[in-house]
């Protein structure tokens, strides 16, 4: 049986590393003013912080039903058997139940998975599936192996302010922050599928190393071996100091850092910083 794999462009996917996982990745839109875009065609990070920073209005889309449609139909035109569909958190988009409506309308099984997670949790829950379905595991155990992953990520978020969440109504559980953020720097984290305090700290510096102290942590949790990386928004020197003391701490010779995709970036601010450590 030859399975698929597809995901969406919030799982912040290195293009080379999605192609060389044979990984599909259906783009979402991007609203900057009255302009339309599409991730990872003609939208970049920076564009989105930039138009943040002049007050521009920033907003997003799910892919429609027919866009996944059609990539559906056209992996079933190549050969395939089935489809793993994996997806951001069903509690922050709609795009699950897009695929979800896809999945009726095509003539192949599509498992649609709710990976409950966000950025490079979706992307290494993606990953992981499409090793196991290189290892020709069915479509089951395919779709299973994304659940695992993404069930053991742990999404570590640090964030110079709360207002782009609120603004764009992604601030799940993180609401109740509102009010005291301009006393405290929360570091934020990903829990049963929504935006959640983890801890408050006075300043940046004690933010970041506190990121860097919950990282070390999630990755010793995982003796048998983990993804780890890092996304920011705009903030590159920032990421890359996070980068090198997690590197130092954990004996690795380096860490992966990426912009992050242009749809999280809008709901998050320039500045953001995100940890991501997933179970291997």
């Amino acid at each position: 049986m030859t399975v698929a794999v597809v995901t969406d462009s919030t799982a912040s996917l290195d293009a080379d590393d999605a192609a060389r996982e044979g990984i599909s990745v259906v783009p979402t839109t991007v609203i900057i003013g009255a302009r339309v875009y599409t991730e990872g065609v003609d939208v970049t990070s920076q564009m989105i912080a930039d138009a943040l920073t002049q007050n521009v209005p920033v907003s997003t889309s799910r892919p429609s039903p027919e866009t996944f449609q059609a990539v559906y139909r056209a992996l079933a035109s190549t050969g395939v058997d089935a489809i793993v569909s994996v997806h951001i958190s069903s509690k922050v988009s709609g795009t699950v139940d897009a695929a979800r409506l896809a999945a009726d309308r095509v003539d192949i099984p599509v498992h649609v998975v709710d990976t409950l997670q966000v950025g490079l949790a979706t992307g290494f829950a993606a990953g992981q599936a499409a090793r196991a379905s290189a290892a020709g595991a069915t479509v089951e155990e395919v779709a299973a192996a994304a659940l695992e992953s993404a069930r053991s990520s742990r999404v570590l978020l640090y964030v110079d302010t709360l207002e782009y969440l609120r603004r764009g109504g992604r601030i799940g559980r993180a609401a109740a922050l509102i009010g005291s953020a301009l006393a405290v720097k929360p570091i934020l984290t990903i829990d049963d599928g929504e935006v959640t305090p983890l801890e408050k700290v006075r300043t940046s510096s004690k933010a970041l190393a506190r990121l860097v102290a919950l990282g070390v942590e999630a990755a010793r949790s995982h003796p048998d071996g983990y993804d780890i990386g890092i996304l920011h928004l705009a903030s590159e020197t920032v990421a890359t100091s996070v980068a090198e003391s997690l590197a130092q701490e954990l004996d690795r010779p380096a860490i992966a850092i990426d912009e992050v995709g242009a749809d999280i970036g809008a709901h998050v601010g320039p500045g953001m910083i995100a940890v991501t450590v997933s179970a291997r």
